[in-house]
């Protein structure tokens, strides 16, 4: 009996994950077509090695700054703090790129690969907040 029952508890699980992670992936494919002006940054930053890293870094805090400047506020704390957060995010990881185009530490190197990926994700939340 307790073996059928962790069966069942774990086939359910299993189930759940499934059914949450097909969401995630058809509502991401789904917003990913449906982007306005709201979400999407003003202003691209590149980074290249045709500049030192002290300008690329300058640049891509520039572009946050004002990203976060121009971002449209509502009166809505929820709404306010995703627009800014924003282009915070983005400006975390223009910042790690230039990092990996110019970092040796492979400690360092592997933090900015993590922050590209997470900062995206959690761009990818607020910007679905935003919708």
């Amino acid at each position: 009996m307790k073996n059928k029952v962790l069966f069942y508890g774990a086939f359910t699980a299993s189930l759940c994950v499934m059914v949450v992670s097909a969401s995630i992936v058809a509502f991401a494919q789904h917003s990913h077509h449906e982007q306005d002006t709201q979400t999407q940054p003003a202003e691209t930053f590149r980074a290249s090695m045709e500049k030192p890293f002290s300008v690329l870094m300058d640049e891509a805090m520039a572009v946050m700054d004002r990203g976060m400047k121009n971002a449209r506020m509502t009166g809505d704390p929820d709404h306010d703090f995703a627009a800014m957060m924003i282009p915070h995010h983005q400006g975390a990881k223009d910042m790690a790129k230039v990092e990996l185009l110019y970092g040796k530490d492979p400690v360092l190197r592997r933090l900015a690969q993590e922050i590209i990926v997470t900062q995206e994700q959690e761009i990818e939340v607020m910007r679905m907040h935003l919708r």
